[in-house]
């Protein structure tokens, strides 16, 4: 019997686990799965909701932190992680993405000598100025197991010479697509307030653009004038872009909606037309449902994506958003293989951390 501690601590990761430990549970002789939440998304909607809908089994350490600068809040992630590994005594640790969890998961294992697998491994957008990318380089160092999602993924590893490591790397697809495939057949929850007819859904919420006034503002004029001259826009608003949109003090003419539950967002892309989005995540599930997406950073991760004119990079351009969504709207993807797998992520890496 193996023990592994998976730590979580947003949205996606949340997603992400739900089919993993899904696929663990159906190994009870082998792998005994304790599930540690950091709390870095703690608003109900942000949090508790998914482990409701997604039937995740509730963690046993809830650790509460969140707020403060990064690295303060990975910091006091990293004391407490640290001191619940001497405690379980866990045979690994399992990491996702590349939040401040996932780094302060895996360096508190790797100075306790427990080795770390990394779920969605291989990731780089080459901007060293998103914290997000400073998590999954790091995290990747120092795991000896990787998980890449798609070949690219894979290559990047490659070519920064992981392959001269005494590690295991393994394209096993996307747990994204595991996810979409699963739970669209359960996207029973609908949203009322939704638009009627064609509609383009938004996110916005990376620090690059909420917390710089220049992009934050182009956006928000962009997605204006889409909502008024193109189709409806529909924003479920994170609440620190509310917060940054107030202390701006521009007026959003979209409608705007709370955060929503992940069954509630599937609803949402299946009924919408087009995606315009900063996440990481959501671009890859415009994908998983064939709709076009604009994605409202300089770069991106999923740069198979871009080469299949499956999403197109307009960065922080009121002009270059605007231009996109009137070429994008309402257009048909159509790609005969997907370059995430065929939706068996998850066995795979069950089967991998039971051996």
């Amino acid at each position: 019997m193996k023990k592994i501690l998976t730590v979580i601590g947003a949205r996606p990761q949340f997603i992400k686990a739900s089919v993993v430990s899904h696929a663990l549970a159906k190994r009870p002789d082998e792998i005994e799965e304790v599930l540690l939440h950091t709390g870095q998304h703690f608003d109900a909607n942000m949090s508790s909701i998914f482990f409701d809908q997604l039937s995740i089994p509730k963690p046993r350490f809830q650790l509460d932190i969140h707020g403060g600068t990064h690295g303060q809040m990975t910091a006091r992630m990293l004391e407490s992680i640290e001191r619940i590994i001497l405690d379980e005594k866990p045979d690994r640790v399992l990491v996702y993405g590349d939040t401040n969890s996932t780094l302060a998961g895996a360096l508190a294992a790797i100075k306790l000598h427990v080795p770390v697998a990394h779920i969605e491994a291989g990731l780089r957008s080459f901007n060293m100025q998103m914290p997000e990318e400073v998590n999954r380089i790091l995290t990747d160092n120092v795991s000896d197991l990787l998980f890449c999602p798609t070949e690219t993924a894979i290559k990047n590893l490659e070519r920064e010479g992981f392959c001269s490591k005494p590690i295991t790397m393994l394209n096993v697809g996307d747990v994204m697509q595991d996810a979409a495939l699963f739970f669209a057949q359960n996207a029973s929850a609908t949203i009322e307030s939704k638009p009627k007819g064609d509609f383009a859904l938004a996110t916005l919420h990376r620090a690059e653009n909420t917390d710089d006034e220049n992009r934050l503002r182009s956006i928000i004029n962009a997605l204006n004038h889409i909502h008024k001259n193109i189709a409806p826009v529909l924003l479920p608003v994170h609440p620190r872009t509310r917060a940054a949109i107030q202390r701006l003090g521009v007026e959003l003419e979209i409608s705007v909606i709370d955060p929503v539950g992940y069954l509630e967002m599937i609803d949402l892309l299946q009924s919408c037309s087009l995606v315009l989005t900063d996440s990481g995540g959501l671009q890859k599930e415009a994908f998983f449902f064939r709709k076009p997406c604009i994605t409202m950073r300089d770069q991106t991760e999923w740069v198979e994506l871009v080469e299949i004119k499956a999403n197109t990079l307009a960065g922080a351009d009121e002009e270059q958003i605007i231009k996109s969504a009137r070429q994008s709207f309402g257009s048909t993807i159509q790609v005969a293989d997907s370059p995430y797998g065929e939706g068996f992520a998850s066995e795979k890496i069950a089967s991998c951390l039971a051996k």
